[in-house]
């Protein structure tokens, strides 16, 4: 049995048992709607409400926002990470410091940081952005730095022996060497982001999938709640799996890690 058809069979055994139990009366048709057969004739399904949401472009207004937010507060992670990372491997004083600081800050949960973010910023986008930011930043910081901190030393005494230092030092050897340690941490990176990003707009924004949860949650529509919750899910997962865990192979095969 192929991995594709195992997944299928799981999928829809998960669907069967929410429909029985849907069925039941357990629960009132709004607290636990139906994903695909009606409970009653024209009644609300949560693929009903997906594809109703999608065709009339709520959904992909909401998606496109949350996704450019996410972006920007990625991109300032990865750049703040990066030079954080160097600066620690570099320096001793700096790691001494700095490093210690950020692995005391990278177990804080990012949204403790909300209620700092909403008095220096206010509710709107630039609370969000420093959510998403200072949620992937530690996480960027903590891999890249190991990665530069393991180059192997027969690499950089290689490069120095034939006159390389400085800039074109790390441009040509310290980075290229630290790939796969950078890959990974932009992989756990995007997750912490991605999850920082629904809890920032669940708590206050306008506009993206969080608002939409919370839209939801506000009027008691589950369906909508639900049918957000899967789309959350499915961008998740083509992210991580066809863009990071590719970068991940690639890398892999490049350093013979793989066959």
């Amino acid at each position: 049995m192929t991995t594709a058809l195992r997944r299928i069979i799981f999928v829809a055994v998960i669907i069967g048992i929410w429909e029985v139990i849907s069925k039941l009366g357990f629960f009132p048709t709004f607290m636990f709607p139906p994903l695909i057969i009606p409970n009653e004739p024209g009644g609300v399904t949560v693929i009903g409400t997906l594809i109703s949401s999608i065709i009339s472009g709520q959904i992909v207004t909401a998606t496109a926002t949350t996704l450019t937010r996410l972006l920007v507060g990625f991109s300032i992670a990865i750049v703040l990470g990066l030079t954080f990372g160097f600066l620690i491997a570099r320096y001793k004083w700096v790691d001494d410091t700095l490093g210690f600081f950020v692995t005391a800050l990278q177990s804080i949960p990012s949204i403790v940081w909300f209620p700092l973010a909403i008095v220096w910023f206010g509710l709107g986008n630039t609370a969000i952005l420093f959510i998403v930011a200072i949620g992937a930043t530690w996480t960027m910081t903590v891999n890249s730095s190991a990665g530069f901190k393991n180059v192997p030393s027969l690499y950089l005494n290689a490069a120095k022996t034939l006159g390389s230092s400085g800039a074109h030092l790390v441009r040509t050897v310290v980075i290229p060497a630290s790939i796969p340690h950078i890959i990974s941490g932009l992989r756990v990176a995007w997750a912490f982001a991605w999850r920082a990003i629904m809890a920032g707009e669940l708590l206050g924004s306008t506009g993206g999938l969080g608002y939409l949860l919370d839209l939801g949650r506000s009027i008691q529509a589950m369906d909508l709640v639900l049918s957000i919750m899967i789309v959350i899910g499915i961008i998740g997962t083509i992210i991580d799996n066809q863009v990071f865990l590719r970068m991940e192979r690639a890398v892999a095969r490049r350093y013979g890690q793989t066959v």
